[in-house]
């Protein structure tokens, strides 16, 4: 497939971009009460809410991409251990049985990222 070697910059400006949309949205809809999302309860869930309304758009941007894609992926880690792992379905293994799974890629994702840089089309240079 190395003819679509030269497409992988902007398949992975398209990834960080679309990425980070989807990201804000969750933490938009934490905020405000939309998208089928509850409010919050606690200070942690505000937070989480936080990290997620901005740092999805920092990401989606391309704006000190690292710094926030790396504590985005830390948040989906914690949210998916409390929230998933130990909290609805307790000690389910599998992301698939606690219902974690966006949890786990939006972690993984972020951690890509984090990795990555912002590469094409984003504020950050490199």
């Amino acid at each position: 497939m190395n003819a679509l070697k030269k497409f992988e910059p902007t398949a992975y400006a398209a990834l960080r971009i679309v990425f980070g949309f989807l990201f804000a949205c969750h933490g938009v809809g934490k905020f405000f009460g939309l998208f089928g999302q509850a409010r919050p309860d606690d200070v942690l869930q505000w937070t989480g809410a936080g990290i997620e309304l901005v740092g999805g758009v920092l990401i989606m941007l391309g704006l000190m991409t690292q710094l926030a894609a790396f504590i985005s992926s830390g948040e989906m880690a914690v949210g998916y251990f409390k929230f998933h792992y130990f909290g609805s379905h307790p000690h389910k293994f599998f992301p698939i049985q606690n219902k974690g799974e966006l949890a786990v890629i939006y972690c993984f994702v972020a951690l890509f990222i984090a990795c990555r840089g912002a590469g094409k089309w984003g504020v950050d240079k490199g």
